[in-house]
C-alpha cells in the first residue's frame, strides 16, 4: 500500500460528512480534488469503502472498520507530534472533553489550574446534550466526558467530581403557586431525575418541553412554569431574587457530576496528567471554587 497521510485525512472527512461537497467545504478543497484524493485511496483496497446510491453517498461496513484505523493512525501521529516535548517534561497536545450542558457549570473549574501550569495543552470543550455526550465517548472521539448519570450502553471508568444538587423553583410572582412544569429534552439527565420525582407524586401538571437548560431556565423567570434546575447554574438568579426555590418533601434531588472515560482505553499522556490532577486537586478544587455550593441547604 501507498496511501498519504492527505489521502487518510480527506477519507475521514468524507466518512464524516457522507459527502464530497460537504466534505470538500470543510477541507477548503475543490470537489474534483476530493474526488481524486478519495479515488486514489479506494484503488488500494479490494472492497468498496464508499458506494453512491442515486444521488446519496453510504459508507461500506468495510469502509467504516477503515475509518477507525485511520483515526488511530492519526492519534499515534498526535502522539508523536508532541513526544518530544512530553521528554522535556512540558505537556503539550489536545485535551478532548465532552460535556453534559450542565456541566458546563463544573468543568472549568476542574481545568483553570491545570490549564494554567501545563500551557501547551490545547483545549477542545464540546458542550451538548447527553446523548451527543454518550455517542462521542462510544466513538472513542474524546478523552473524557462528563455526565451526571452514568451511562447504561458503555463500559466506563470514573472518578466523582462534585454533587449535583437539583432544586424545584419559580420566579418570584409564581413559585408558591401550582404551574405548568417545564421539562428537558428526551435522554437528558435533569429530564430523568425529573421523571422520577413527579411521577412517584403522581403529579398530573401540564408539561411542556425544551432543548436546554438554559432556555428551561429563562421560561421559568419568565413565569411560564416551574423546574427543577441544577443549583450550580442558578447561583446569580437566586442571589439577585429572580428566581426562588420551591421547598418540597424529597428535594433537593442529588447525583453526582463526574469525569468518565473508555473502559480499558489507553489514555494519552495529556490525559493522564489531567487524570493524575484531578484526582490529587479535587478537595482543594472543591473547597477553592465551591464552597457556596457546598454549602447550601
Amino acid at each position: 500500500m501507498n496511501y498519504t497521510i492527505n489521502q487518510l485525512r480527506v477519507f475521514l472527512k468524507v466518512i464524516e460528512t457522507e459527502s464530497i461537497t460537504k466534505a470538500s467545504e470543510e477541507l477548503f478543497m475543490t470537489q474534483p480534488a476530493v474526488s481524486i484524493q478519495l479515488k486514489n485511496f479506494q484503488s488500494q483496497f479490494k472492497f468498496p469503502l464508499t458506494e453512491v446510491v442515486g444521488r446519496q453517498l453510504y459508507v461500506t461496513e468495510f469502509g467504516y472498520e477503515v475509518a477507525e484505523i485511520a483515526r488511530r493512525i492519526f492519534d499515534e501521529l498526535e502522539a508523536l507530534k508532541y513526544k518530544t516535548k512530553e521528554y522535556e517534561g512540558i505537556y503539550t497536545g489536545r485535551l478532548r472533553i465532552s460535556v453534559a450542558s450542565t456541566g458546563k457549570y463544573v468543568i472549568p473549574f476542574f481545568l483553570t489550574d491545570f490549564l494554567n501550569t501545563h500551557t501547551g495543552i490545547d483545549l477542545v470543550l464540546d458542550v451538548t446534550n447527553k446523548s451527543k455526550v454518550v455517542e462521542s465517548l462510544k466513538n472513542n472521539e474524546i478523552d473524557f466526558a462528563v455526565v451526571s448519570v452514568l451511562p447504561e450502553e458503555v463500559e466506563v471508568e470514573e472518578v466523582l467530581l462534585i454533587e449535583n444538587k437539583l432544586y424545584l423553583v419559580g420566579n418570584t410572582d409564581n413559585y408558591s403557586k401550582n404551574k405548568t412544569l417545564i421539562y428537558r429534552e428526551e435522554g437528558s439527565a435533569t429530564r430523568q431525575v425529573m421523571e422520577q420525582y413527579f411521577d412517584k407524586k403522581g403529579s398530573k401538571r401540564k408539561q411542556i418541553e425544551l432543548t436546554s437548560n438554559e432556555a428551561v431556565k429563562q421560561a421559568v423567570l419568565a413565569g411560564i412554569g416551574h423546574s427543577i434546575l441544577p443549583l450550580i447554574g442558578i447561583k446569580s438568579e437566586l442571589i439577585e431574587g429572580s428566581l426562588k426555590i420551591i421547598r418540597k418533601r424529597g428535594l433537593p434531588l442529588k447525583t453526582d457530576w463526574r469525569l468518565i472515560w473508555l473502559k480499558d482505553k489507553k489514555l494519552s499522556p495529556v490525559a493522564n496528567a489531567y487524570l493524575e490532577h484531578v484526582r490529587k486537586e479535587k478537595a482543594k478544587i472543591q473547597k477553592k471554587y465551591f464552597k457556596w455550593y457546598l454549602d447550601f441547604e
